[in-house]
């Protein structure tokens, strides 16, 4: 026989991994496979849609006047912009390329007190002051010293603009690593939600300093200011010049579309204005541009959705009534290209005639052949070529660890009392919708298990399986995991049963059969969750909002059932959701599997062990998990705690979570036993 000679308890330890896979595999579907439907994509689409019809276009120039004024002050609040005007810039030069008819200043400056960014400054010989140009990169290889955007600062050089690349927050040399890059967006850029921020304010208040920096220059007229990017760096450029008024002409390349078509779409974080879509449209960030002149350039055979032609015309069309009521019709335009998604030579060909013709007066705005460029390496563009770069060139991860941590300390010394903190809490977790019960449909019995979907008059179907106790008891353990029920774990349901439990096996909004397959395909290699939080954040809500309301609906249903014991055991990030939800409502016992012990920025190493669902835009100005498990009445186990790096919990950690959280109970005024097991 293929066992003899293995001992029996190796058997047995071969064995049971392969019963309780067959165990989860078992576990019966709710939905109708054959019926493949994506409620959320739909949903989402249609909440954009409706979000973007509600974004007015004024009827005349005076309330345009006063909603500008407005819009901006909501611009700077949701995405963490900040000034720094007074700020001394600090330009430090650490090397120089010597060209024909322009140099190369590698420099470093100031743009947040005691935060340097590293740039290229590109000088033109001869009599200045020269009109000046921020050019802003978007996703590409080498960040500010790409070939590409080498290219468009070398033509404006070379034809009489100071031209100055930046490395935008978290690329090219601003990486956690002085020289190894990493993709700025994902779960590193959205650690910035945490702590208030945005990666897009970040890149924004980096890009108003430049402009300082511009036009503190002696080469530099400081009323000759243009910018112009592509891709990423095209929307950086729209911002800046819709929140900067020094810039007096701007260029966005292959950017410019509408917020709606950002929902359920491939967008990077630096793109996700917070609560974006319940306030504004891209047309009137566009019309916070005029009067200046703003040129959008767009690529006809782009493969992103979102920068398509057609979704560009839509914000050009309605941008067009913004410029009208500034007088301005004629500095609006717009040009198609037969290319892909870049910044192409004919591109800089238009460019360069259109910036002639709006910063130096010069020609009609007609293309013109731009000058050829050679591409240098870019070591010889480095601020730090030995890699021996300054601390203060820091890049997300420490800078999320120093907020984090200063946000900690001041919390700390606040004296709130709890209902100001639910009250709080409740604009921290976004829009909840309210899962309104149209009916419930019994989907028959399988294995013991019955098969129930409720269905919200939404058309949403939240797809349950139900494994009732063999003996009479109002105790009901509802079971939660981000990876869906079939990623429970096996040994947690027998246990469940053996305690002789009503079981509730619930999919999550997002989740198993209530997963979006097109969200899933948006997100590719990107972290799970990547698609549908940044959606979530654009629409003021976030996907935790989302589970809580998916749960506060299956409570309404289990509350129907007469006096019921709600137990809630929870896997990784849905176990904040859990937790939050016992702020509001009664849990009698809560294990919390994985779940973080704190939403602070812990390491860079592991960034991704939690996926995006996981991010609270401003938590952290909010308080953090000792505060939710300080405000619920909940029994609290938290299991295998961890950092959000999925560190373990260590033993001194353990002591000050358990010390805060004494604090902060005495400060509510509340009393729950709370746990911290391996």
């Amino acid at each position: 026989m293929w066992i003899k000679g293995l001992s029996f308890n190796l058997i047995i330890l071969m064995v049971i991994p392969l019963l309780l896979t067959a165990q989860r595999k078992a576990l019966p579907k709710v939905l109708d496979q054959e019926k493949p439907r994506d409620f959320i994509a739909q949903h989402y689409r249609q909440l954009a849609a409706e979000a973007s019809q509600r974004q007015a276009i004024f009827g005349d120039s005076l309330s345009w006047q006063r909603e500008r004024i407005l819009l901006k002050q909501q611009i700077e609040r949701a995405s963490g912009l900040k000034h720094f005007s007074k700020l001394p810039l600090e330009l430090k030069e650490t090397g120089r390329v010597k060209e024909s008819t322009y140099i190369i200043k590698n420099i470093r400056f100031q743009t947040r007190p005691g935060i340097y960014a590293t740039a290229n400054l590109y000088i033109p010989h001869g009599k200045g002051p020269f009109p000046g140009v921020i050019v802003t990169h978007g996703h590409w290889p080498d960040a500010r010293r790409s070939a590409l955007f080498q290219s468009v600062a070398q033509v404006l050089a070379k034809s009489g603009y100071v031209a100055m690349t930046i490395d935008a927050w978290g690329t090219g040399e601003r990486c956690t690593q002085p020289e190894v890059q990493e993709y700025h967006g994902a779960n590193l850029g959205a650690s910035l939600l945490n702590v208030g921020q945005s990666l897009l304010g970040m890149q924004l208040t980096d890009n108003i300093r430049a402009v300082d920096l511009l036009c503190s220059l002696a080469e530099v007229d400081a009323t000759r200011i243009g910018a112009t990017g592509a891709s990423g760096g095209g929307n950086q450029t729209m911002w800046l010049a819709a929140m900067d008024e020094r810039v007096k002409a701007a260029v966005p390349v292959v950017s410019v579309g509408t917020f709606q078509s950002y929902i359920m779409n491939s967008n990077c974080v630096c793109e996700l204005l917070p609560q974006g879509l319940t306030f504004t449209e891209e047309a009137a960030v566009l019309g916070l541009i005029a009067p200046r002149a703003l040129k959008i350039f767009s690529a006809n055979q782009d493969t992103n959705p979102a920068f398509f032609p057609t979704e560009m015309l839509k914000s050009f069309d309605r941008a067009q009534a913004f410029f009208a009521m500034e007088g301005a019709e004629d500095k609006l335009s717009y040009e198609r290209f037969d290319t892909g998604h870049g910044y192409w030579p004919v591109m800089r060909d238009a460019l360069l005639g259109w910036f002639d013709f709006q910063l130096k007066g010069q020609g009609m705005g007609e293309a013109r052949k731009a000058p050829e460029v050679v591409p240098l390496p870019a070591k010889r563009l480095a601020t730090y070529p030995n890699g021996r770069r300054e601390n203060a060139v820091m890049g997300t991860a420490t800078f999320c660890q120093l907020q984090g941590a200063n946000l900690h300390k001041a919390l700390l010394q606040e004296l709130n009392t709890a209902d100001d903190k639910r009250k709080a809490l409740k604009g921290i977790i976004g829009e909840m919708e309210e899962r309104k019960l149209k009916s419930v449909e019994q989907l028959g019995e399988e294995n013991g298990w019955r098969k129930i979907a409720l269905i919200t008059s939404e058309g949403q179907h939240l797809p349950l399986l139900w494994y009732p106790a063999k003996e009479k008891t109002k105790a009901y353990r509802l079971f939660i995991h981000v990876g869906g029920k079939d990623s429970i774990p096996s040994q947690a349901i027998e246990n469940s049963i053996k305690h002789g439990e009503n079981i509730i096996l619930l999919d999550l909004w997002g989740t198993g059969e209530q997963a979006s397959a097109e969200a899933r395909k948006i997100d590719g290699k990107l972290p799970d969750f990547h698609t549908l939080s940044r959606s979530a954040i654009w629409l003021g809500r976030t996907v935790i909002g989302e589970w809580m309301a998916d749960l506060t609906l299956i409570n309404t249903w289990l509350q129907q059932r007469g006096d019921v014991q709600v137990n809630i055991q929870a896997y990784k990030e849905t176990a904040v959701a859990a937790l939050l939800f016992s702020v509001w409502y009664k849990v009698d016992e809560l294990i919390l599997n994985d779940c973080p012990y704190s939403c602070r920025f812990d390491d860079r190493e592991g960034i991704d062990f939690y996926n995006m669902a996981i991010y609270l835009p401003g938590i952290l100005t909010w308080g953090d998990i000792t505060f939710m498990a300080a405000l619920s009445e909940s029994k609290i186990n938290f299991k295998h705690a961890r950092s959000m790096s999925g560190n373990m919990l260590t033993a001194v950690k353990k002591q000050a979570l358990e010390k805060e959280l004494l604090l902060l109970k005495k400060q509510f005024s509340t009393a729950n036993e709370v746990s911290f097991t391996d």
